[in-house]
């Protein structure tokens, strides 16, 4: 039994999976995700329209749930497994000694799945972007639901025996529950603090010093608008990715990341960030620029983008929430060349440094958006309007004035002049 609230660590979490590897079938998938919590769980679970986006992966168990919550006198605090654990999972199944396979094409029907000995598949889900609304998310997970059941569904009509696992590196949603006593409230604040930065940036060090720090919580490319390229977990997690291209200078940084098959089709893949150090004598001091990202395929298909609004001080480093292709992004990587429209990118929680790194750190952060965002801009113009009405309005009551004679009707009638 587990309190309310307790965090499952790494030695439990291979004690629990310890009997799933210990059976004679020992066939294990893995359905990777991004991000996903309980709570995507239980608020999508009976939503719009009565769809279920949970039928074939965790149907009972979502069941099971409900009827625990619904049943329950007092609010519950479900126990979690810590981030760190679910990171180190995938090396724990690994060396395990069960033979890894990658499922990308999402397609077992030409998958030779050898059944004399253990087999661990690993595929990996589309990734949930934090900014899509509850509604798309639901036919987020209905299409992951669809995925999951078409490929279980061929593994049992080809006989295959197997457990799976339905899990993600990092959790979507924190609770901010205000009916916790408070050391628990405090304990979950923790958690939020910490799965902030869930897994340290990328840096790259020319001797002993580092001069090039690189983080994003997501970071994702779409080749020829189809083909979904997740590099979050390989950049950060795994770091399974060559940094030794990469140039620092005074003047001029590149950062160069190579990945060897990301995905089915592409052998490799190697992106470029281009900064510069510069003075400019209106500022009289020294800025950092994203000049441009470039994109290079098999060492023949060379994309390049221009890039928009990404400086800061050279002191400092840069950070924005969104940067990508996208028209509706803050800094957007414009495409510089033909090749460069058949890809997509798209990078959230975006933080980099090429110069003036200290202690191995990222310095004070300059963010893309401006002092004056649109709102401001909306509150102001609203605001001057309104006021120009109210001294409109106070200007003409001001001009009204009283007669200074009145007519007497026991008297003459009141003569007027025109001129008056």
């Amino acid at each position: 039994a587990l309190h309310e609230g307790h965090v499952i660590s790494t030695r439990e979490l291979t004690g629990l999976l310890q009997p799933v590897l210990s059976q004679n079938s020992r066939n294990l998938i893995l359905f990777l995700q991004d991000t996903l919590s309980i709570d995507d769980f239980t608020y999508h679970s009976e939503s719009y329209d009565n769809k279920n986006p949970f039928q074939n992966q965790v149907k009972l168990s979502i069941h099971l749930l409900q009827e625990i919550l619904q049943s329950s006198p007092s609010s519950l605090v479900l126990p979690a497994v810590d981030s760190a654990a679910t990171r180190y999972l995938l090396n724990f199944l690994q060396e395990s000694g069960i033979a890894k396979l990658n499922i990308t094409d999402l397609d077992v029907s030409q998958l030779e799945v050898n059944t004399s000995k253990p087999n661990f598949m690993v595929v990996r889900l589309q990734p949930l972007f934090s900014l899509l609304t509850e509604f798309a998310k639901l036919y987020m997970f209905l299409f992951i639901d669809k995925i999951i059941g078409r490929l279980t569904m061929d593994l049992q009509e080809r006989g295959i025996h197997f457990s799976a696992i339905y899990t993600a590196m990092r959790p979507s949603r924190i609770s901010r529950r205000t009916d916790v006593v408070g050391e628990l409230r405090r304990q979950l604040m923790a958690t939020e603090e910490e799965d902030s930065l869930s897994y340290p940036p990328l840096n790259v060090t020319t001797g002993n010093f580092t001069c090039i720090l690189f983080y994003a919580s997501n970071f994702s490319l779409k080749a020829n608008n189809s083909v979904l390229i997740d590099l979050t977990n390989a950049t950060f997690v795994t770091q399974n990715v060559d940094v030794s291209s990469s140039e620092c200078s005074d003047i001029n940084t590149t950062l160069s990341l190579k990945y060897t098959k990301p995905v089915n089709g592409i052998s490799s893949l190697e992106i470029r960030f281009l900064m510069t150090n510069k003075f400019y004598g209106v500022s009289a001091r020294n800025w950092s620029t994203l000049d441009s990202v470039e994109i290079v395929q098999d060492e023949e298909k060379f994309a390049k983008f221009n890039v928009s609004v990404i400086s800061a001080p050279a002191e400092y480093s840069f950070h924005c929430q969104l940067v990508g292709t996208s028209n509706l992004y803050p800094a957007r990587l414009i495409p510089s060349n033909d090749e460069a429209t058949n890809w997509g990118v798209f990078i959230s929680g975006l933080q980099i440094q090429g110069f003036n790194i200290e202690n191995n750190q990222f310095s004070y952060a300059s963010d893309c958006t401006g002092f004056f965002a649109p709102g401001i801009w909306m509150a102001l113009v609203t605001s001057v309007i309104l006021l120009w009405i109210l001294t409109y309005g106070i200007h003409m009551i001001m001009q009204l004035t009283t007669n200074s004679r009145f007519d007497d009707p026991k008297g003459s009638a009141l003569s007027v002049p025109q001129t008056e």
